[in-house]
Parts: C-alpha cells; sequence; structure tokens
C-alpha cells in the first residue's frame, strides 16, 4: 500500500522540466486579454512553473510595444502569478543565415554588433520595471558553425567581456549538429559554464536531426553546470518547409543538470495562445 501511494504522489506532481519553461513571443499573440494572460500565467504555476524564460523581447524590428506593450504587461501579470523572469534580449531576423555566409573575422565582427544591439535592448528593458532574475541572450550557438577552435575561442573571449557588463546571470542556449565529438563539445560547454553564465543544452528530442542513440551520447557527456532544454514538439516539415510542429511529452531524467521545456506553447494547458498548435 506504501509503495501505491508513492506511485500516486509521483504521477500527480508535475513534471521537474516545467518549472522552467521557455516562452517565445511572436506577435499574435498580442490578441490575448489580460484576463487570458493572467489564467494562462495561473495554469503554468499551477503545473509546476517557477520560472519563465523569454527567449526574446526584440525580434528584428519587432520590439512588441516596448514598455506599454503588451509582452510588457503580460509579464508583468506572470510575475503577479508568482513567476520568476528571465528575459531575452535581441535576435536579429537574419541571425542563421548571416552566421552561414560570414567567416572568421566577418562572423567575429557581426557577433560584437549584435551583442551590442542586445547591451542597447537590455538598457530599454530595464525601462519597463520588471523584476529580472537573469538575461537569456537568443543567439543560439551550434558544433558547425563553431566547429573551428578559433572561432570557440573568439566567441568565448566576446561573451567574458559581455557577460560582466550585465547586471544579472546571463543565460544561453546551444544545439548538437554532431560536428563535434561528445568529449570535446563538452569541454567547450564547460569553458563556456565557467563564465558563470547558465549554458543551455537542447536535447534535440524534437527535431530528431541525430539518432536517439547518439544524442544520448552527447547528453552523457554534459559537465553538470550545463543544463538541458527538454524539447516539448516534434518537427513534422521537411527540410526546406515552414516549421511545423506537434506537441510532444518532453523527456525526463536529466539526473545532475538543470532542466527546462522548450515551448510554452507546445504545453497541453497553453492551448489559448495563438502560436499554440492546432
Amino acid at each position: 500500500m506504501r509503495r501505491i501511494l508513492v506511485l500516486l504522489l509521483f504521477t500527480c506532481l508535475p513534471a521537474m522540466a516545467d518549472q522552467r519553461i521557455i516562452y517565445q513571443p511572436l506577435t499574435r499573440d498580442a490578441d490575448l486579454s489580460a484576463e487570458q494572460w493572467r489564467q494562462l500565467w495561473h495554469d503554468t504555476v499551477r503545473n509546476g512553473g517557477r520560472t519563465l524564460i523569454v527567449q526574446w523581447t526584440r525580434y528584428g524590428d519587432e520590439r512588441f510595444g516596448g514598455a506599454k506593450g503588451w509582452l510588457a504587461n503580460s509579464l508583468r501579470l506572470a510575475h503577479e502569478q508568482g513567476l520568476e523572469l528571465v528575459l531575452g534580449l535581441h535576435l536579429d531576423s537574419a541571425y542563421y543565415s548571416r552566421i552561414d555566409e560570414l567567416d572568421g573575422a566577418g562572423l567575429a565582427a557581426y557577433w560584437k554588433a549584435q551583442l551590442g544591439e542586445s547591451l542597447a535592448q537590455q538598457r530599454e528593458v530595464r525601462t519597463w520595471n520588471l523584476p529580472v532574475a537573469g538575461w537569456y541572450l537568443p543567439m543560439e550557438l551550434d558544433d558547425l558553425h563553431f566547429q573551428a577552435g578559433d572561432r570557440r575561442d573568439a566567441l568565448f573571449t566576446q561573451l567574458q567581456a559581455f557577460n560582466r557588463t550585465l547586471d544579472a546571470p546571463l543565460h544561453l542556449s546551444a544545439f548538437t549538429a554532431g560536428k563535434l565529438a561528445p568529449g570535446v563539445q563538452a569541454k567547450w560547454f564547460g569553458q563556456l559554464a565557467g563564465l558563470k553564465l547558465m549554458l543551455w543544452w537542447q536535447d534535440g528530442a524534437g527535431t530528431g536531426r541525430l539518432p536517439a542513440l547518439v544524442r544520448q551520447q552527447y547528453a552523457a557527456a554534459l559537465p553538470c553546470e550545463v543544463g538541458i532544454i527538454r524539447e516539448a514538439f516534434r518537427q513534422v516539415s521537411k527540410d526546406g518547409e515552414p516549421f511545423k510542429a506537434v506537441p510532444m511529452k518532453p523527456g525526463t531524467g536529466a539526473g545532475c543538470h538543470a532542466e527546462a521545456v522548450f515551448a510554452l506553447n507546445y504545453r497541453p494547458w497553453a492551448k489559448v495562445l495563438p502560436s499554440a498548435p492546432n
């Protein structure tokens, strides 16, 4: 009987990964009313949410209304419901095509310019009068564009300088393309984590670009200080098609790693979001 009660307890508990959940703001989410936002954040907390990681507060030229806009207002409601806020900075809408095109000094110069944009956005978001527990840099890292050691060294130097300018902990994420061996990637990630920033590794379960066994090898090699983002979706679009995905239960069992879930709009209680899959 005691064993049954324990099993029932764990069945009823919210997923640990949902304690930190990533929200990707999209312009169409502006259609939600204040009451809908309040209910969404209430349900997020009820399902185990403690920290909301906002992927960006500026995407290209989209600023989501600034200090008096819908995003800032919704985040105030999130804080009222008890959610800690890690706020994303700036992402160039052409980021992924630009890093494909650039190399060497050109890539380093581009990164420096984009970090400058994020620093300006950090100062802007401070005028929103929100309690900020951390800053999220939405320029994702991967072992394709940073396969070369000199690129990783240049990135390390820039992130070190950028991190020193912030007034709250820095978060950023990375994913694996299978271009570095698990041990080499783990060493790189450990060096970045040594900057006293929070590095998150995307588990790749949703995109499925690498076989499950390969993903497990990369996960097993990760230093404990690197967190794992559990992808709560399954991609159904093919290469070259507009991205499309359906919800999927996120993985669990991160061991010594902190966990987060990507993304809010794929979670069952967030169907009210216009960006949620039909």
